[in-house]
């Protein structure tokens, strides 16, 4: 008999360690999905409790579980392009007291030196209290971060989120407005596009406004200088395109920086050019005249109106500033600013006839823009007699808002069309809407020449920038205190058209009770304080929409010079 082989010998062998490798292979695959498992677990229950204390943790004293985070937000940028607000990545530090491993008045001690808004007990009584957590301060200077980050203290936390920035700081402000501590809009375009601004898909396309950054800065430039030197409570600004109603530049003083707007008073807060509502004077009287053109009344710049120096008329004394003592042209009553003159053309246009083209104007209605901050009109209401038709003929007994003034002359200059003012850049995104008729062609034509004539030989002297053809309007009106009217305090308005030969931009500015000095010989009125401020500004802005300086091109002079003669005539 054979003896059996080495290899069949130890093949039962082979077999049996074979089996065991397998079975420890298996034991080994077991455990390691056993403690994937675990370390699954123990991930997601992290993951779980990040998003727990996000939405429900006590994290910068959060109201209704929202997220921490502002949403971001589309920019907005003006009509060239230059950005005015927009979305940046900023630092944020704050404390978990409870997470505190170091010596707590040591360390409120050192808060209280780097960040000096709290003192050293406030920031003690904050550490020792039980809240999980407090901010310190958002939107941190990266020299701050470094400081507090040097301190070395686990509790401190450092964290960035999304924070609204306006480059240009006060500039515009009361155009842009300003966002909340959850980023929505609160004010001005912020407030008036908050879901445009917001929405993901439009997120990548700028906002473009009409405002030009070079126009406004010289807009407030000019009338901030004013104000100072005036000693006005306020003042508010506005230059328009005519033909389509854009706001190249709108101001509203005292200024607001809305990288801090919770920290502007009430008054800087306050938009005066759309929302506050004042009695704008004698910046009222062309409408007057034109209303009256327009109806059939007035058909002559020479046209006679008895003027004697007091007015008896309703049981009223109407007076003027200038007193003619005589017969006096139209062309006369507006470039010496009649109130008695423009009552008796007032008289015979009529209270029907005067509500209606003011209707049409839209100043009987809240002032027609997209932001929310919108005035709305005062106005006799309706019991409007003889005396109320008189005044509102010269501009008292209404309040509009200086926008509703510029929207007005808008019409009136520009073919005789109402448009309502936009804050957006016409464009392709943007269209100019067809508006509708408040005056005659021929009557917006006419009206030209006479108020040329009020700038180079009227009380609006001082707004003239020479080459430029300003033509425009003063306007001063006593302010109500303690329900009177009185001299001592008055809004002074000037109300302009430039170039006059061929209109192209209204310009209006505003000054709230200025006071006056030695350079205006103890005058207040608008003349002198208001009317300058259009010069200079015109002046630096016409070169920027392209209007040349031409002494030698003027409105058709010859329709009202031949009926202005000297007082004494």
């Amino acid at each position: 008999m054979n003896a059996p082989t080495p290899a069949l010998v130890a093949r039962p062998e082979r077999l049996r360690l074979v089996g065991q490798r397998r079975q420890i292979l298996a034991v080994m695959h077991q455990r390691l999905m056993i403690g994937m498992l675990i370390y699954g677990g123990i991930v997601a229950l992290i993951v779980l409790r990040l998003f727990y204390l996000a939405a429900f943790g006590d994290h910068a004293g959060r109201k209704g579980g929202t997220l921490d985070f502002a949403p971001e937000r589309g920019d907005i940028v003006d009509r060239d392009g230059q950005a005015l607000a927009r979305t940046i990545d900023a630092w944020t530090i704050g404390i978990q007291p409870k997470a505190v491993i170091g010596n707590k008045l040591d360390l409120a001690q050192k808060l209280a030196v780097l960040m000096p808004e709290r003192d050293s007990a406030t920031y003690l009584a904050m550490l020792r209290s039980d809240r999980k957590f407090y901010y310190l301060r958002r939107r941190a200077a990266p020299g701050l971060v470094d400081a507090i980050n040097a301190l070395g203290e686990p509790g401190l936390a450092l964290s960035r989120e999304p924070d609204r920035l306006y480059p240009q700081t006060a500039l515009g402000a009361h155009v842009l407005g300003f966002t909340d501590v959850d980023g929505n809009g609160s004010a001005g375009v912020e407030r008036a596009f908050n879901d445009r601004l917001r929405d993901p898909a439009q997120r990548g396309q700028p906002l473009t406004l009409s405002i030009s950054s070079k126009i406004q800065q010289a807009l407030e430039h000019e009338l901030n200088a004013a104000m100072t030197e005036f000693s006005a409570i306020g003042a508010a600004g506005i230059i328009m395109d005519i033909h389509t109603g854009e706001i190249l530049a709108m101001t509203s003083l005292p200024q607001l920086n809305p990288n801090a707007a919770g920290k502007g008073s009430p008054e800087a807060r306050f938009n005066r050019a759309t929302l506050g509502v004042y009695e704008l004077g004698s910046t009222f009287k062309p409408f007057t005249v034109a209303m009256a053109m327009d109806s059939g009344i007035i058909k002559s710049m020479g046209q006679m109106y008895n003027c004697p120096r007091e007015l008896h008329i309703a049981g009223r004394v109407i007076n003027d500033t200038h007193p003619f003592g005589r017969a006096c042209s139209v062309a006369e009553i507006m470039t010496e600013s009649s109130n008695i003159g423009t009552a008796q053309i007032a008289q015979q246009v009529g209270a029907t006839r005067q509500k209606a083209f003011l209707k049409k104007m839209g100043f009987l209605d809240k002032v027609e823009i997209e932001l929310r901050e919108r005035g709305r009109t005062l106005t006799p209401g309706k019991n409007w007699n003889l005396i109320e038709t008189l005044t509102v003929g010269y501009g008292h007994g209404i309040a509009v808002t200086p926008l509703h003034l510029a929207s007005g002359y808008a019409a009136l200059f520009n073919g005789g069309i109402f448009r309502p003012a936009t804050i957006l850049k016409v464009g392709p995104g943007h269209k100019v809407g067809p508006g509708h008729r408040v005056f005659s062609e021929d009557t917006s034509y006419k009206m030209r020449a006479l108020l040329r004539l009020v700038v180079t030989k009227g009380t609006g002297k001082n707004a003239d920038a020479p080459g430029y053809r300003v033509g425009g309007k003063t306007g001063t009106a006593e302010k109500l205190l303690n329900g009177r009217y009185t001299s001592s305090a008055v809004v002074t308005t000037f109300a302009g058209v430039f170039p006059m030969e061929e209109p192209r931009y209204v310009i209006v500015t505003m000054l709230d009770d200025p006071k006056a000095t030695a350079t205006t010989f103890g005058f207040h009125t608008a003349g002198w304080n208001v009317a300058p401020v259009v010069s200079r500004t015109v002046s630096r802005i016409a070169p920027m929409l392209g209007v040349r300086p031409d002494k030698k091109r003027e409105p058709n002079m010859a329709e009202v010079l031949p009926y202005v003669h000297e007082k004494g005539e």
